[in-house]
């Protein structure tokens, strides 16, 4: 059995600022290096998060939970940290996920509730917004270079020609273009049914939001109503749009007065970020051993192909994926 010298010294953190015994447990992991673990002391419960200083600044996660916070977000209260070990305790939001508590009942309410919050969230951006780096034409450019280096070359191990090479170019180009004509404003990076918390006040709790950059106003729209982790009809989709562009206005918002135009802002955006985490399940499996991520592609997928069959400045995108003969392609 391999000793986790990691677990052994957060325990030891823990008994130096808890001075009270306490259980830990396994909470949760996601997609990057971190780990959370739930301590329990009598009826009281916290989380822990353990970030290998030498692969996760926990910097960020600090400076933005304080800055969420202020805007009366529901997010993890700091309670104690330690950058050298890269350790923060944090109070517990539950274990509600929004993921396990969606349904057709329920959708309608909990959607609702996140809209308000991303609303909130987004106003950020009228305030001193230096802190958060510029969501740039280079980070959306590597993100989509996801799909073509681990979901095409390695994950399927295609070698595609110079000019299919120049298809995904021109895409990849366009999708950016359209990113960065969208008014910015404060954008989670991650605002989805695995990063929200279903909670009794001020719901939703919200999490992982330590990757925060000033953005495009749909990128975290985009990736709660097209979730890759659940999926709603179409129609469900356009209503709930409707109702944060009426939210969005009311904060002043730059959302604009052209609903088609926001649509297509919408479908492009949705487009990058989908291509980028179909690239990053591939690389989870193929870099990391976490293989349950592959399930999530073909949603996913299917997301990118339904947009661009239907998009004329994207179906090329949509020609390229048949001629490669991606099976959700060929249906």
């Amino acid at each position: 059995m391999v000793l986790d010298y990691r677990f052994e010294a957060l325990k030891k953190w823990l008994a130096g600022i808890l001075n009270a015994n306490y259980e830990i447990r396994p909470a949760s992991a996601d997609a990057s290096f971190r780990r959370y673990f739930r301590v329990t002391m009598h009826d009281r419960t916290h989380i822990v998060m353990d970030a290998p200083p030498e692969k996760e600044d926990i910097r960020p996660y600090l400076e933005i939970a304080a800055r969420l916070h202020a805007l009366g977000l529901n997010v993890p209260e700091i309670l104690q940290y330690d950058l050298q070990q890269g350790f923060v305790l944090i109070s517990d939001l539950g274990k509600r996920l929004y993921l396990r508590h969606l349904n057709e009942i329920t959708a309608d309410r909990m959607y609702e509730d996140a809209l308000r919050a991303l609303v909130t969230l987004q106003a950020g951006i009228f305030q001193d917004s230096a802190f958060l780096p510029e969501y740039d034409r280079v980070l959306l450019r590597r993100e989509m270079e996801l799909f073509r280096e681990w979901y095409l070359s390695k994950h399927l191990g295609l070698n595609l020609t110079e000019k299919q090479h120049a298809v995904l170019d021109d895409i990849f180009d366009g999708l950016a273009r359209s990113a960065l004509a969208q008014p910015q404003v404060w954008v989670h990076r991650d605002y989805h049914s695995r990063n929200l918390m279903l909670t009794e006040l001020n719901n939703p709790g919200i999490l992982d939001f330590q990757d925060a950059v000033r953005g495009p106003i749909t990128y975290d729209l985009v990736s709660l109503l097209r979730d890759c982790y659940i999926d709603w009809p179409q129609n469900r989709i356009e209503d709930w749009i409707e109702q944060y562009r009426t939210l969005a206005m009311r904060c002043g918002l730059p959302v604009g007065e052209d609903a088609g135009l926001f649509l297509q802002w919408f479908d492009r955006m949705g487009v990058q970020r989908h291509l980028k985490a179909i690239g990053i399940f591939a690389r989870l499996n193929h870099r990391d051993g976490k293989a349950g991520y592959l399930n999530d592609i073909p949603r996913t997928l299917s997301y990118v192909l339904n947009v661009s069959r239907h998009r004329a400045d994207l179906l090329p995108l949509f020609t390229l994926l048949r001629q490669l003969k991606i099976p959700e392609a060929m249906i």
